[in-house]
């Protein structure tokens, strides 16, 4: 996508990212590996592109659609990625997202990306493994323990398989 612009979540976005989250996740708290965070306060980027408006593309002043949104947490020398989603499904929204997040990594001079998803989580699965993150491990039962945490995980997931497993993937750099 042409039109499509990455950079860093900014002060500015933080209203968007908390009203953006629970309206696609059903709250701002994302738990992973037994841990909660609040997604709208964690690090991360966002893909924007120019307003529908026609003239936008010329207009430096014109609104920005925000279409992309990544969330991450930082340590000494990996990163985990919390979520990654794209409003518009196809474009490589959320490719671009993680091109540009693996390249910032590799200039910090991180070790690794890693990133936890459930094992219903078929597509979530297949974009990972095609972007050449392995699986690392499989957390048997963990989504019992991330339940007492945060209630609102289902027992069911896509296509009626029951959420039990955290599936940890990775990518060294």
């Amino acid at each position: 996508m042409s039109d499509m612009t990455i950079r860093p979540l900014e002060r500015a976005d933080r209203e968007w990212v908390a009203h953006f989250l629970d309206d696609r996740w059903g709250t701002t708290t994302i738990v992973s590996r037994g841990k909660m965070r609040y997604g709208h306060l964690l690090e991360g980027l966002i893909a924007v592109r120019a307003g529908e408006h026609p003239t936008a593309a010329e207009n430096s002043d014109a609104p920005l659609e925000r279409i992309g949104l990544l969330t991450v947490e930082y340590d000494a020398r990996e990163c985990e990625i919390l979520t990654l989603d794209s409003l518009v499904g196809g474009m490589g929204i959320g490719s671009a997202l993680l091109d540009a997040l693996e390249e910032r990594a590799r200039e910090a001079g991180l070790a690794r990306l890693w990133l936890v998803t459930t094992n219903d989580n078929l597509a979530s699965l297949r974009f990972w493994q095609r972007r050449g993150y392995e699986l690392v491990a499989v957390h048997r039962n963990a989504i019992a323990a991330a339940r007492r945490i945060k209630p609102q995980i289902p027992i069911m997931g896509r296509h009626g398989i029951p959420i039990r497993d955290e599936i940890e993937l990775e990518k060294c750099l």
